[in-house]
């Protein structure tokens, strides 16, 4: 079943290769674009006000960190090779990758952050989840993962988010405090700057 939906896919993007080349562009910055706004979530906290964006920034980075050491425990235990090297003939948009098909890295990650943001900001998590989504999509239009290595990677992502986002909240609140200490004068001094030159 798995193979057959690649097949699918891969096929009618293989007749629309315009498809295979937008998503590989896609894959190429989606995945880092992603993880630096969520990074740059942390500079909208104002220096001594509500935490929420910090909360946000490092509950997203904290839930794909744990997706991708999930994904590390899995493919240690359980190797699936990807769709074109057991079946030579798939088209490939990307570099072909010999790591583990199963879980989708890519995937997991991206999918972690957005549902980390979406549990604090539903709206900001809405405009994640739109990228994430595209770049889960596109591991299997671009050829390089199984449909189901990408439903794997979402549920690695939503339970990643969800133990970091309820369960490791103390925690990261902690955290938070700790860098806050680091972070807040020069953030401080950003803001600073906007508030004199309105």
């Amino acid at each position: 079943m798995d193979w057959r939906l690649y097949h699918a896919v891969n096929k009618f993007v293989d007749h629309h290769s315009w498809l295979g080349r937008l998503f590989a562009d896609i894959e190429t910055y989606g995945t880092v674009l992603i993880a630096v706004a969520a990074f740059a979530l942390w500079l909208f906290a104002r220096p001594g006000g509500d935490r929420k964006w910090k909360f946000a920034s490092s509950s997203a980075l904290a839930a794909a960190a744990l997706g991708l050491l999930i994904n590390r425990i899995i493919s240690t235990l359980y190797h699936r090779d990807r769709p074109f090297i057991s079946h030579p003939s798939a088209h490939v948009w990307a570099a072909r990758k010999t790591d583990p098909s199963l879980p989708s890295d890519h995937s997991t990650a991206a999918l972690a952050i957005a549902v980390a943001v979406m549990l604090i900001d539903p709206a900001v998590g809405l405009v994640f989840l739109a990228g994430a989504v595209l770049i889960a999509i596109g591991r299997v239009i671009i050829g390089e993962h199984y449909p189901g290595d990408v439903l794997a990677s979402t549920l690695i992502a939503l339970a990643s988010a969800f133990v970091v986002v309820r369960v490791g909240r103390p925690l990261l609140a902690f955290l938070i405090r700790l860098v806050e200490r680091v972070t807040d004068p020069v953030v401080g001094m950003v803001w600073r700057t906007r508030t004199t030159e309105k």
